[in-house]
């Protein structure tokens, strides 16, 4: 079951904190690159974030999350998390389509990972997402850029 993440319920809030580290972690671990932002973060910080949150449960327990921000008609995914317990279910597919279907007014979805982090770049050109760049953000880490251009402005201009 897909719901949104009320930042009001503490405890779901820490479940989804660590849920987000664990996940980040194999990350790191693909890129070869520690410092990644969500794993900087304090659980204040965190707190504090503005984006918005889908979880995905199974059997009430938090088993992945998908945070994004909405800019006029375009949409940035900033954040698609899944538990490393629950890897290769088809979790994080389940909530791009769930980010995507609640947006449906967006006509650009955005988001980026790390360059060697093949599940993920994977997942976003299964899905119709046009690889951008690859850009460099501190010296020797790269991270790649996809754009998907969705609803029906997309669908009049042919893509």
């Amino acid at each position: 079951m897909i719901q949104t993440i009320d930042f009001q319920n503490v405890e779901l809030v820490k479940t989804l904190f660590n849920l987000q580290r664990d996940s980040y972690v194999v990350e790191a671990e693909l890129i070869n690159f520690y410092e990644i932002p969500p794993l900087m973060e304090s659980f204040e910080d965190f707190q504090k974030c503005t984006e918005q949150f889908l979880g995905y449960f199974e059997n009430l327990e938090l088993a992945g999350a998908v945070s994004y921000e909405l800019e006029g008609d375009e949409l940035t995914i900033c954040r698609l998390v899944v538990d490393p317990g629950h890897f290769k279910k088809g979790i994080a597919q389940k909530l791009l389509d769930a980010v995507e279907s609640s947006n449906a007014d967006a006509s650009l979805i955005k988001v980026s990972t790390g360059k060697d982090n093949v599940p993920a770049k994977n997942l976003y050109l299964k899905n119709k997402f046009n690889w951008i760049q690859d850009l460099e953000v501190v010296p020797n880490l790269y991270i790649s850029l996809f754009e998907k251009k969705v609803g029906h402005e997309s669908a009049e201009a042919g893509y």
